[in-house]
């Protein structure tokens, strides 16, 4: 790993990237824990649920998230 640079803060970043590219701003500054109103005023309307969280989770692992799963049955016809 130490060859290859990669630390505990390449894989939060590389992950959060990830996230973001896939899910948008809103849940990857959700999925990092950055839930509070600090920084410029625009991420103060930028917000994401637990469900989209989970579901970022889910699309990134290929595993299922119960939590994933309410929010589809939530948004469904």
């Amino acid at each position: 790993m130490a060859a290859q640079g990669i630390s505990t803060h390449w894989l939060r970043h590389t992950t959060l990237t990830w996230v973001e590219r896939h899910f948008g701003y809103g849940v990857a500054r959700a999925y990092a824990g950055h839930t509070g109103s600090t920084g410029p005023a625009t991420t103060t309307y930028i917000k994401a649920d637990l469900h989209a969280v989970a579901a970022a989770l889910a699309a990134m692992s290929g595993q299922p998230h119960p939590l994933a799963a309410a929010a589809d049955r939530a948004s469904g016809p």
